[in-house]
């Protein structure tokens, strides 16, 4: 007799199908959804990875043929799995035959069409679930192994190009009596099918788009009408916050469709934006689990989860963001001008997301995820939109979100945080009708502190935590700080404090950062940036390492000078900014490398530089860093010569007889973009066929240092090979690089007692005995610095508290919402990744003075 228990769906994601100890995980949800008296219907990804794997399969088979290192690759992977799951592996047999021969096809005809591209990546999901079926068995299951493909058709969409009907497809999602009875009729009690895929009216594979699972969830849930969709992930459920950025964003208990969707669209990658509408439709609730922590209660969404309340519930941020600005006059009152310029996007191709417009602007962005963006695509669009417009292209923007509820019935409490943007571009403010989410559009590199900082204001600080659960640095404080040189040293830096707060610096981490710049070998002069730090120890260690030192004062050469009375003067590079006469006059007269950044001097003192060799100092237009205060180019800057003075830099030096030896640039602080150096080095390398003296191109400093757990280290080997990429073309110039806070800032701690503990309400803080007079860069910056209680190491950390110092300033915080050991008074706190911009900038405000210094041998 067929079954009539209620359906339920269950999808699992490619980092949840990737584990053996995940597939027990799935037994089981399998099992306690049997013995509640659902049927359960299991959705599941490729495993992780296998997805990029056969699209570069498809790229190789193309370009050289040489598709059969990929397929071997794909092989042995699900070869393995098939041995880690137990199960026997040729049950993938038929499926590795058929991918073999669609890859030998497009090695021979050297196509590769839409079709086929979606058979290739439909294998992902079939693989997975061949061996998800078997083990599923293998642990006495009834299940049945479905292919989706006969039960998901795609609904063929006549204004979209056949690439988009293949590749990102959409399928009805209306409850279908045929499709349950179908169900119903299958003797096993559970099922298992793939998500990603569907066909189309034709019966040829078709895919729902990257991340596209979860819709086939949804869709699924809606044709059978299911009682719940749960979506199984590596996380419990949806943040406050993308934790990757912000490590104190909190779990969202309960959310609408509406607001879930808004996050998902704002960037969230938890869920997949278009899942939301066939669960809506057919008011099913979506709940969030979690694949590793099966018993944690995630995030639900439903109907009627909304707060009555006006709420924020997140702050989501979308990065590589583009806008495109037009301008005229001539739209003033006149009839069909936004259908004109859509037309081109039309054209082209390429969709828009966010509108703002006034009397004689329209502003759009666009997002290159969601669109396939090259330059030939944007200058044809530009061409094609300056017959109605003046078209401007603005790049590296992101967009972040407020997504909530009757956002302007509270703007007014949201006002002292819009004081953050006080020194950022805001290019573009939109606020939906439906009010459920206000939007900025600002420079990309200032993204991520402006969250951030955003995110401590309206969740870190505030009482109202009903809808909110734990912290991701709760949930997940398996990061262990051990490995650390600091935490091996534990014992003897909890000696160094007894006097009071303490730097202190380790040598070994010093040369090992010095090492891995040593490691570009493209790079053939290093000069330390003295300003990051200029303990003394720390500059004889890079003597003896043979850096050369770049020194930004006359103060910082004379130091360099007395602290190593025999240098060689070319191993000093002089870069002021604004500074005096006399500066200049000593830096020649010691006759170190001298880089002038302003035309200036030459114009008013030209007889200074008379016949002599200099570095000038080029803004290259595009600032980048992790703080607006931490870019050094681009107008609002006052580093660096301007391209538009070139051709009076040249009628001065030509005046003056001035020998330019080198051309310089530096575009800001905290980069981890390979592109940076690697435009900077093209940019001079082309500007420097201007001076035929030019021997050297310093492609400045700014090297980007992890900050979080989360962070991804700047990739040195990647840097390496495109710099030497560059070099090829151009083996005259010697490359120079600057770096000071990447060689110093890991190697550097700050230690301080606590002092007193203070609770208001929920708020717990934390008071140490030094703050920003010894550490200002969270507070100038909004700089992100790991702290945990260095007393306590090997305690759990659970309790969140705020860091502060005893400065009499509400600013004076070192770190909003951290998790750490449960702390008393006397305990020694320590603040990573302090060796850089810490001692050097500490002052004696309030009359106390800074943290001593300490260099570990």
């Amino acid at each position: 007799m067929p079954s009539t228990a209620p359906f339920i769906v269950l999808k699992f994601g490619g980092t949840s199908v990737s584990k053996k100890e995940y597939w027990l995980t799935i037994a089981e949800a399998a099992r306690q959804r049997l013995a509640e008296g659902f049927q359960p219907l299991i959705v599941c990804s490729a495993l992780s990875g296998i997805s990029d794997r056969l699209h570069h399969l498809i790229t190789e088979a193309v370009l050289d043929g040489s598709q059969e290192t990929a397929l071997d690759v794909i092989k042995e992977r699900h070869t393995e799995f098939a041995k880690e799951l137990g199960v026997d592996e040729n049950v993938l047999q038929e499926e590795f035959h058929q991918l073999t021969q669609i890859a030998q096809g497009v090695a021979l005809t050297q196509e590769v069409t839409p079709s086929i591209q979606a058979q290739v990546m439909a294998f992902g999901e079939l693989f997975s679930t061949r061996l998800g079926a078997a083990f599923l068995k293998q642990q006495a299951l009834d299940v049945a192994w479905q292919d989706v493909r006969a039960w998901l058709q795609s609904v063929d969409n006549p204004s979209s190009t056949e690439a988009q009907n293949l590749l990102s497809a959409v399928c009805d999602y209306q409850t279908e009596a045929e499709l349950i009875q179908k169900i119903r009729a299958t003797p096993a009690k559970l099922i298992i099918t793939q998500g990603f895929i569907a066909r189309d009216v034709e019966g040829r594979t078709v895919l729902l788009g990257r991340g596209g699972s979860d819709t086939s969830a949804a869709y699924l849930a809606a044709k059978i009408g299911a009682q719940a969709c749960e979506i199984w992930t590596d996380v419990p459920g949806i943040y406050t916050s993308n934790p990757r950025w912000v490590p104190a964003a909190r779990m969202i208990k309960r959310l609408s469709f509406d607001e879930a969707r808004e996050i998902a669209l704002a960037g969230a990658k938890v869920l997949h934006p278009y899942c939301i509408d066939p669960l809506r439709a057919h008011n099913i609730p979506l709940y969030i689990r979690c694949t590793p922590n099966p018993e944690w209660e995630g995030t639900v969404i439903t109907q009627d989860a909304s707060d009555l309340d006006s709420t924020v519930k997140a702050i989501s941020m979308k990065r590589a963001i583009k806008l495109i600005s037009m301008e005229t006059t001539d739209m003033w009152r006149k009839v069909g001008f936004l259908a004109d310029v859509f037309a081109c996007f039309k054209k082209h191709g390429i969709s828009v997301d966010l509108i703002a417009t006034a009397e004689n602007n329209v502003t759009v962005s666009l997002d290159t995820v969601s669109n396939v963006l090259n330059n030939n695509s944007l200058a044809h669009l530009l061409s094609d939109l300056q017959f109605y417009c003046e078209a401007k292209l603005i790049n590296d923007c992101a967009v972040i979100s407020l997504v909530g509820r009757h956002i302007r019935a509270i703007l007014h409490q949201l006002a002292p945080m819009f004081s953050l943007f006080e020194e950022q571009n805001i290019y573009l403010l939109t606020q939906a009708t439906t009010d459920i989410n206000l939007t900025f559009v600002v420079d990309e590199a200032q993204g991520e502190r402006l969250l951030r900082e955003m995110h401590a204001y309206l969740f870190e600080q505030s009482v109202n935590t009903k809808n909110l659960g734990d912290s991701w640095q709760k949930n997940f404080p398996e990061i262990s700080y051990h490995n650390e040189w600091w935490a091996k040293a534990q014992a003897q830096l909890l000696s160094l404090t007894k006097e009071g707060p303490v730097y202190v610096y380790d040598k070994a981490s010093l040369i090992q950062a010095v090492d891995r710049v040593k490691g570009l070998e493209a790079i053939n002069r290093i000069f330390y940036a003295v300003k990051a730090n200029d303990n003394t120890e720390i500059l004889k260690c890079f003597y003896e390492q043979n850096l050369g030192f770049e020194c930004v004062s006359l103060g910082e050469l004379k130091f360099i000078q007395a602290l190593f009375p025999s240098i060689d003067p070319k191993r000093i590079l002089f870069t002021p900014n604004f500074a005096a006469r006399e500066e200049y006059e000593a830096a020649l007269a010691a006759e170190v490398f001298v880089n002038l950044d302003n035309l200036h001097p030459l114009e008013h003192w030209p007889e200074l530089f008379k016949g002599r060799d200099v570095l000038i100092r080029l803004d290259l237009g595009v600032g980048r860093g992790h703080h607006h205060f931490v870019k050094t180019a681009g107008k609002q800057s006052k580093f660096g010569i301007a391209i538009s003075e070139l051709s009076r830099l040249h009628a001065l030096i030509a005046e003056h007889e001035v020998q330019v030896v080198g051309l310089h640039s530096h575009a800001g602080s905290g980069v981890s973009e390979v592109k940076n150096w690697v435009e900077t080095a093209s940019a001079l390398a082309s500007l420097a066929e201007q001076f035929p003296k030019v021997k050297y191109l310093d492609i400045g400093g700014g090297l980007g240092v992890p900050e979080k757990p989360a962070d991804k280290s700047l990739d040195m080997s990647a840097l390496n090979l495109a710099l030497e990429a560059i070099k090829i073309d151009y083996p005259q110039f010697e490359f120079w690089l600057e770096p000071g806070r990447y060689l110093v800032a890991e190697s550097g701690v700050l230690l301080a007692r606590v002092t007193q503990l203070k609770a208001k309400e929920e708020m717990v803080y934390i008071g140490l005995e030094t703050g920003m007079n010894s550490l200002i860069r969270p507070m100038l910056y909004g700089a992100y610095h790991e702290i945990v209680n260095l007393t306590r190491l090997n305690e759990a950390r659970t309790e969140l508290a705020t860091i502060v110092g005893p400065v009499c300033e509400s600013t004076d915080v070192l770190g909003h919402a951290r998790l750490v050991a449960p702390t008393q008074e006397g305990d020694v706190m320590l603040i990573a990744t302090a060796g850089a911009y810490g001692h050097t900038m500490s002052s004696s405000y309030n009359r106390r003075e800074p943290a001593a210094e300490y260099f570990l041998v």
